[in-house]
C-alpha cells in the first residue's frame, strides 16, 4: 500500500507542475496514476489532503538532505550555510513549490494555509538555530530579527534576480549575496544594541516546544530512518512503514499530536518482529521525552 500511495503522490505532483493544483482534478489524477476512485479515497480524503501529503514528503526529503550537508562540517562555516540554502532554493525551484504555495494562499482552504504557515515557522526557527551556530551565543538577542530579515531579503532577491536574469539563472550568487549582507546587519545590530523582536518571543510563536527542537527532530528522523533501513521485506512490510510514517507525521507535522494514537501504534511496533526492537526502544524513549 505504501508504494502505491507514493506512486499516486508522485503522479499528482507531475500533474500539479504541468497544470497547476487548481487546474488538476481528482479524475485527472485517477487517469494519470491508473488507480480507481475507491483506491484514491482509501489514501486521501480530498485533493487538498493529497497536496499536504506531497508537501510533507518533499519537506522531509529536502530537510534531511539539507541537514546532511552539515555532517562532519564546522557549523560556524558560512560557506556550508550558503550551500544549505542554495540546495533548499534549488529544490523548491525543481519541484515548483513557490507556484504551489501561491495557489494555496489564494485558496479558501484554511488547513492548507495553516500547514504552509507551520512550514514557514519551522524554516524561521531552523535559520535562527543556524545563525546561533554561525554568529555565537553573544549575538542571540539580534538573531531573531536577523532570521526574519534574511528570509525576506532572500525571497525578494531571488524573485527579482529571476525576473532580470531568467528563471534558469544560477541561484548561488543570490544566496551568497543575501547571506553576506546578513553578516553586516548582525554586526551593526550588535554594535548598536538595537533589537526589535526578542528571541524569547518564539516561545509564544512555537508553543509546540519539542516539535520545533532541531535535536529532537534530527534524532526522530534518524531513529525512524534506521528502523526502515533494517526492515526486512515481508507480508506486512507496508504496514510497518505506514506505522512509522504515522508516528513521524504526528510528532513533526500534526497541529496537536495525539498521544493516545501514537501509543497505540507504538504497541504494534513493539510486537512487530520485522523491526529491530532495540531501535524501537529508542523511538519509545523519544516519544516519552516529547510528551514529558
Amino acid at each position: 500500500m505504501h508504494d502505491r500511495k507514493q506512486h499516486v503522490i508522485k503522479m499528482a505532483h507531475e500533474l500539479f507542475i504541468d497544470r497547476g493544483f487548481q487546474g488538476t482534478s481528482i479524475q485527472d489524477i485517477l487517469d494519470y496514476s491508473g488507480i480507481s476512485k475507491g483506491t484514491f479515497y482509501n489514501y486521501f480524503s480530498s485533493k487538498n489532503e493529497l497536496l499536504i501529503a506531497l508537501f510533507k514528503a518533499l519537506y522531509e526529503s529536502m530537510e534531511n538532505s539539507r541537514d546532511e550537508l552539515l555532517i562532519g562540517q564546522d557549523p560556524s562555516n558560512l560557506a556550508i550555510f550558503i550551500k544549505q540554502i542554495e540546495f533548499q532554493m534549488n529544490t523548491n525551484k525543481k519541484n515548483k513549490l513557490v507556484t504551489l504555495f501561491e495557489e494555496v494562499f489564494v485558496s479558501n482552504d484554511e488547513d492548507l494555509k495553516q500547514f504552509l504557515k507551520d512550514g514557514q515557522k519551522r524554516m524561521l526557527q531552523w535559520v535562527f538555530n543556524r545563525f546561533l551556530e554561525l554568529f555565537g551565543e553573544e549575538k542571540r538577542p539580534y538573531l531573531l530579527d536577523a532570521s526574519i530579515m534574511f528570509l525576506g531579503i532572500l525571497h525578494h532577491n531571488v524573485k527579482y534576480y529571476s525576473v532580470s536574469n531568467g528563471s534558469s539563472a544560477d541561484i548561488y550568487p543570490v544566496v551568497r549575496y543575501s547571506v553576506e549582507r546578513m553578516v553586516k546587519i548582525v554586526e551593526d545590530a550588535s554594535a548598536s544594541g538595537v533589537q526589535l523582536n526578542k528571541p524569547e518571543q518564539m516561545e509564544n510563536w512555537f508553543p509546540e516546544g519539542m516539535r520545533s527542537d532541531q535535536t529532537f527532530q534530527a534524532n526522530l528522523l534518524k531513529t525512524i530512518g534506521s528502523l526502515k533501513d533494517k526492515l526486512q521485506p515481508k507480508e506486512n512490510y507496508s504496514e510497518s512503514i505506514e506505522r512509522l510514517d504515522f508516528v513521524q507525521d504526528e510528532l513533526l507535522h500534526s497541529k496537536k499530536s495525539r498521544k493516545f494514537l501514537i501509543e497505540s501504534v507504538l504497541c504494534s511496533l513493539r510486537e512487530d518482529q520485522a523491526l529491530d526492537q532495540k531501535t524501537v526502544e529508542t523511538l519509545d524513549s523519544l516519544v516519552n521525552s516529547y510528551f514529558e
